[in-house]
């Protein structure tokens, strides 16, 4: 855990676990703005409970591990045992939002970030909150650059596709003909 993570812990005391549910819902819920804005799948809502669950999950299990390790002398307790079954989780609630139409599969982007939204909460919820902003803001650029160049590609595509008609529409000669509907 780096300094200011445990400076965030120690300022906090007993109501840090609180926090970090908090703040995962709150990451959650941004992560989900950007879904509900373009009108996909899965919006705030979804992105908000992916994160606090996976949040809540990690912490349970790491604050199990503390309780009840003295409880037998020869049981063996995996505080990330419960964080690998959130991963199994997530990737059935990503398999919901992915659809195929013929040989068009949409719901991609939103699996994963669903799948992130549980990476962000897993990490919120182990106490990791300078990791965790720091892979917000480095998955945001890169979503940013992304669509950048989504874009860039379909208006290209639109020019060949302008091009392509306007070379149809010529006639032998050179010259052009009206393009009619």
């Amino acid at each position: 855990m780096l300094f200011a993570d445990q400076l965030i812990v120690a300022w906090l005391g007993e109501y840090e676990w609180l926090m970090r549910i908090l703040v995962s819902c709150i990451l959650g819920f941004c992560i989900g703005l950007n879904r509900t804005h373009k009108h996909k799948p899965a919006g705030v809502k979804t992105y908000m409970f992916v994160a606090a669950a996976s949040t809540l999950i990690t912490i349970v299990s790491i604050q199990s591990v503390t309780l009840y390790a003295g409880l037998r002398e020869h049981t063996m307790m995996d505080p990330m045992r419960l964080a690998a079954q959130i991963v199994t989780g997530l990737g059935f609630i990503g398999a919901g939002v992915i659809l195929k139409d013929g040989v068009k599969i949409s719901g991609l982007t939103s699996a994963a970030m669903i799948f992130f939204a549980g990476g962000i909460g897993i990490g919120i919820g182990a106490g990791f909150y300078t990791l965790v902003i720091f892979a917000l803001i480095v998955a945001h650029i890169f979503l940013k650059l992304g669509e950048w160049v989504e874009k860039r590609e379909q208006q290209q595509e639109c020019l060949q596709a302008a091009a392509n008609a306007a070379a149809a529409s010529s006639d032998k000669n050179g010259q052009s003909k009206p393009l009619t509907r």
